[in-house]
């Protein structure tokens, strides 16, 4: 079982929307829970990282699928074969 506060305002808009959909607050209070979880739930990875995505761009637009070669040619010329 859970107790809550609720302002007055709140609680005013709780009770009126129940009213109107027909159902007890408390059964309002539980379907309004479950479909917060199940929105929670339904993220996808790109939107919970959203917005660390491509923050720190580096202006290359081939470096994950070009990564291995962008390696050995930075290697090759610290190293001063090019």
């Amino acid at each position: 079982m859970i107790t809550l506060r609720l302002d007055p305002a709140l609680e005013q808009q709780v009770n009126l929307t129940a009213q109107n959909l027909g159902i007890t607050r408390s059964e309002f209070v539980r379907k309004s829970i479950v479909n917060y979880i199940q929105n929670q739930k339904s993220k996808s990875a790109w939107e919970i990282g959203q917005g660390l995505f491509g923050k720190y761009s580096s202006g290359q637009a081939n470096l994950s699928s070009d990564r291995k070669e962008i390696l050995k040619d930075r290697v090759r010329a610290k190293r001063g074969y090019e």
